[in-house]
């Protein structure tokens, strides 16, 4: 038999239920139990309505799997806002409330309780007969409508439990919403960090993979950059700043765009590099920071460069006709950010009328050369692998994706590591593609299988 709602204000599971009522005996304000899932325990029902004549009842209240749905009542919102704690599941609205009625907007007490309640399941009581109130509750916010005249034991038990899981589906699928926009922004804002080489009107070619070390990034501790400057110049820098999280990805695109405002600026070789060390000790989070860094600056007819390292591996040159290997790496500087009076000599490198020049990071060379405990590639490892990709008939982009390509497949698996390579390459002369027309750069010189 249906029985009036009670009114008390908060029914706990200890109080006595008496037979065929919801809620057993009242207690005045008692602090309300943590939530809990639905289905593990009772759900908590807070209903919002000022009928004085109490006629709006309901049965005895058990879901199916033997649970109750203890009831709380409140006869208008501001008494409902006060019993709105974290252990409600769901708020049944009677949108006749008489409290929150303003000229012809029948919806007013349910916009207020979404407002009040945006984390909850919320059913509307609607006059049977009303569809276009009904459909109209559920089209602002409400997770389901109940009419007045058909409501009964099962059909509110049920509609409470579907309430609920409908809300935290919903929850879910904002998340989710949120989690991708914000996995777009920060993919966007990583992709507009990376470089974009400035080499208009030389003749060199140019090529790049980038590769970070963290799950699901598109930046890391890595950083490159290539410009050329009126003068004909070509400037090329690969660097690595220590460690692989979001503030050394961020580091290093300061150091990069550093680097690419003093280029233009005209500075070069040691004075460069003193002035990048301080943009990185008053940039890093403490001392311990330091970078990496290889710079080279090609004459404008391509056939000579200064090369300067800071504590960074050596680039590789391959010229036509000959094998790929490391060019000299003696007078090297310490990487930035170690000494405070470090020198950085610029040494004058022949590069020849044809080559290809690659420099890299420290992660293409430090992955296992056979497999987890097997020795590091390292850099004669290196050089070994790029030869026998040369000789297969490899340039430019192609030669780069299978350089990492290969360096993970040795691994055993992902690096760990960020990777950044880039290849600048001369094309070689007239008399050199007449002398062998079948091995143009950067393609294979056959196709068998």
């Amino acid at each position: 038999m249906p029985v009036p709602v009670p009114r008390q204000r908060v029914s706990t599971p200890s109080s006595p239920s008496a037979p065929g009522t919801p809620g057993g005996s009242s207690t005045p304000d008692t602090p309300a139990a943590a939530p809990a899932a639905p289905g593990t325990s009772d759900l908590v029902l807070l209903v919002i309505e000022d009928d004085p004549a109490g006629t709006f009842t309901v049965p005895e209240l058990v879901d199916p799997s033997g649970n109750r749905v203890r009831i709380r009542t409140a006869r208008n919102l501001t008494e409902a806002e006060r019993l709105l704690t974290d252990d409600v599941h769901c708020v049944l609205v009677d949108l006749a409330l008489a409290s929150c009625r303003t000229g012809d907007d029948r919806l007013g007490a349910l916009h207020h309780v979404l407002r009040l309640a945006p984390r909850h399941a919320v059913l509307a009581l609607t006059p049977s007969g009303d569809a276009e109130l009904a459909a109209e509750a559920v089209r602002v916010g409400a997770q389901d409508h109940l009419c007045r005249e058909e409501l009964d034991g099962p059909l509110l038990s049920r509609a409470i439990r579907y309430a609920v899981e409908r809300k935290r589906a919903d929850s879910v699928q904002v998340k989710l919403a949120e989690s991708r926009l914000r996995a777009q922004e920060n993919a966007r804002l990583e992709r507009g960090l990376l470089p974009t080489p400035l080499l208009q009107g030389s003749e060199l070619r140019f090529a790049a993979r980038y590769r970070p070390g963290r799950s699901r990034a598109l930046l890391g501790g890595d950083f490159y950059d290539t410009v050329r400057t009126p003068d004909g110049t070509v400037h090329a820098m690969i660097g690595d700043v220590c460690g692989h999280g979001p503030d050394e990805a961020a580091l290093g695109v300061e150091l990069r765009i550093a680097w690419r405002a003093l280029t233009l600026a005209g500075l070069c070789g040691d004075e460069l590099l003193s002035t990048l060390q301080q943009v990185l000790e008053h940039e890093r989070d403490n001392e311990e920071i330091f970078a990496t860094l290889c710079t080279v600056d090609i004459a404008p007819d391509g056939r000579r460069a200064g090369l300067c390292l800071a504590g960074h591996p050596s680039p590789l040159i391959a010229r036509h006709g000959s094998q790929a290997r490391l060019l000299p790496y003696e007078d090297g500087g310490p990487a930035l950010g170690l000494l405070p009076r470090a020198r950085w000599p610029r040494r004058q490198v022949e590069l020849g009328g044809s080559w290809s020049l690659m420099m890299y990071t420290d992660g293409l060379i430090e992955g296992r050369s056979a497999g987890p405990g097997s020795p590091r590639l390292g850099q004669d490892g290196m050089v070994e692998m790029v030869n026998r990709q040369l000789s297969q008939g490899l340039g430019g982009e192609e030669l780069l994706e299978a350089a990492v390509a290969e360096v993970r497949e040795l691994n055993g698996g992902e690096l760990t590591d960020d990777v950044a390579v880039l290849l600048l390459a001369r094309e070689r002369t007239a008399a050199d593609r007449a002398a062998r027309p079948d091995r143009a750069p950067g393609r294979r010189a056959s196709r068998r299988r």
